[in-house]
């Protein structure tokens, strides 16, 4: 008899350990960047996110597709997915900026209106706004893995909080991230001042000469003459880039190789851009 029952618990543990070895298999595997795994099924895949059902449970989650490095289907069948670019050096290092950002702010840039000097005096807010959307349309093509946020959105936002360029001292940029809800913030500065004006001259003269006998001679003449004057700007442009736990990860000043005649920030800019860590070729 006793032999008997040991038979029976042992087939029993082994039809359980079977069964929870068959459930494991019939798993999908969520490896999510930051090293956590959640089991159980896939429900849909989408272009940005993924449905998911812990085993066990029958609620519905949805995890962004940027947060997910591989799914292992239950078939064995394992998904990988693009990488989304890697935070800044700083942010591995810092303890205290892995936690400072709320999930929907990861990987996410938004850009602020550069602020416009003119000969030391604030200039014209339209330079600003153009060169936050220059900003934008250049990063929108260069900064593979991370998301920006449009200008619109971005000033929408700001001018509800009441934060406007004389105001932006008083708050801090972690304020400004959570208000914007991004990651990362640029910000940046276009100085422009008078250089030296080049002037050119030219002119003419015309004369007619008609003999109208021998001994007598009349002479017509005309002269006129013009001047041109340039005048030629040095420019540069400063780039600030900062996180949304107040750390600053970039702060470079660049300025325009040779004076022009337009005042354009156009080359120093993209100077800058291509060297600050959130570009990508």
């Amino acid at each position: 008899m006793k032999k008997h029952l040991i038979f029976i618990f042992g087939v029993m543990f082994m039809l359980n350990a079977y069964s929870q070895t068959k459930s494991a298999v019939n798993q999908d595997v969520i490896l999510k960047s930051n090293g956590e795994e959640m089991r159980g099924k896939v429900t849909q895949v989408s272009d940005f996110d993924i449905h998911f059902v812990y085993a066990g449970e029958t609620a519905e989650y949805i995890i962004k597709k940027s947060d997910v490095l591989k799914i292992t289907h239950s078939s064995g069948r394992i998904e990988t997915f693009g990488q989304a670019a890697q935070p800044a050096e700083t942010r591995k290092n810092d303890p205290v900026a892995m936690s400072a950002s709320p999930a929907d702010h990861h990987n996410k840039i938004a850009i602020l209106p550069f602020a416009f000097l003119m000969d030391r005096q604030a200039g014209a807010a339209e330079i600003g706004i153009k060169a936050q959307e220059d900003t934008y349309a250049f990063l929108s093509k260069h900064a593979a893995g991370y998301t920006i946020v449009d200008v619109r959105s971005t000033n929408a936002a700001l001018i509800k909080a009441g934060i406007t360029r004389d105001k932006m001292m008083g708050f801090t940029m972690k304020e400004i991230g959570d208000i914007l809800g991004a990651e990362y913030i640029i910000d940046g500065t276009i100085t422009q001042n008078k250089g030296y004006a080049t002037s050119s001259s030219y002119g003419n003269t015309n004369t007619d000469v008609k003999r109208k006998s021998e001994d007598k001679v009349k002479v017509n003449g005309s002269e006129y003459s013009n001047s041109n004057s340039v005048q030629r700007y040095d420019v540069s442009v400063s780039l600030n880039i900062y996180m949304d736990n107040n750390a600053s990860i970039y702060n470079q000043t660049h300025k325009a190789f040779l004076t022009n005649t337009d005042g354009s920030y156009s080359s120093p800019l993209e100077y800058l851009l291509k060297r600050c860590p959130l570009y990508r070729k």
